[in-house]
């Protein structure tokens, strides 16, 4: 079985740490978009939104602005559901929010029935 060695070595936990450094803005970006709510010391049967209306211990519900929440002992949490577009050209393109399919399209501002090209989405 070879032996790797020391540079080889040093180079190969350079890789996985820089993965890791990856992964962690990966997962800190999927998470970007997601707010809870604690619940009140005296709610003990289940969780006030903010519009003050009470959901049922661990219940799950979508709202009208495409978010999707869950209610538990500890209070509501809640997520976009809607990826947004971030890798677009903002002088030449707009993103444009469709609240029934919780879905973004990304037009031309001088052509508005042309598409732009997205590279880049966050959920």
């Amino acid at each position: 079985m070879p032996t790797l060695s020391l540079p080889r070595l040093l180079c190969l936990q350079n890789a996985l740490l820089f993965s890791f450094v990856v992964l962690a803005t990966f997962v800190t970006l999927c998470n970007a978009q997601c707010y809870f709510i604690p619940n009140e010391s005296s709610a003990s049967n289940g969780c006030k939104d903010l519009s003050g209306v009470t959901h049922e211990l661990k219940s799950d519900w979508k709202t009208e602005n495409c978010e999707s929440c869950h209610c538990s002992n500890d209070g509501i949490e809640c997520c976009n559901t809607a990826a947004i577009p971030m890798g677009y050209d903002r002088d030449k393109c707009q993103a444009v929010f469709n609240k029934e399919t919780c879905t973004y399209t990304v037009l031309e501002k001088k052509d508005p029935l042309k598409n732009c090209t997205v590279t880049a989405w966050v959920l």
